[in-house]
């Protein structure tokens, strides 16, 4: 054991009392969700007006995609437009590969 043991005297003073105030875990989002809602509809809305037909759920899902990454972020307004033409770019490159593959088969069988 260790023999050079010295003992330091302890002083308390008075007690001190604080008044925290808890911070809310996450920034309070419901006027930013609705503003965020509305602006993914009217994107989305514009992307499916000229979307043919097999586009349609792809579209949604990169929408839906993209405002999950969004939201995400400090502002997700501010990078959910970015997101969403990038996700509309690779959904519209998977369709057209998704084709060419289904058109390549169909010679195949013939």
């Amino acid at each position: 054991m260790n023999q050079n043991k010295q003992f330091v005297p302890t002083q308390f003073g008075p007690e001190t009392r604080f008044e925290l105030r808890p911070a809310p875990s996450a920034p309070f989002r419901a006027v930013q969700e609705t503003e965020f809602e509305r602006l993914k509809n009217r994107l989305l809305v514009q992307q499916l007006v000229s979307a043919t037909p097999e586009l349609n759920v792809p579209l949604r899902r990169a929408a839906n995609d993209a405002a999950a990454l969004a939201w995400a972020t400090v502002f997700p307004l501010l990078v959910f437009p970015v997101l969403f033409e990038e996700k509309i770019e690779a959904a519209v490159l998977r369709v057209k590969r998704q084709a060419r593959i289904y058109a390549n088969r169909q010679l195949v069988a013939a």
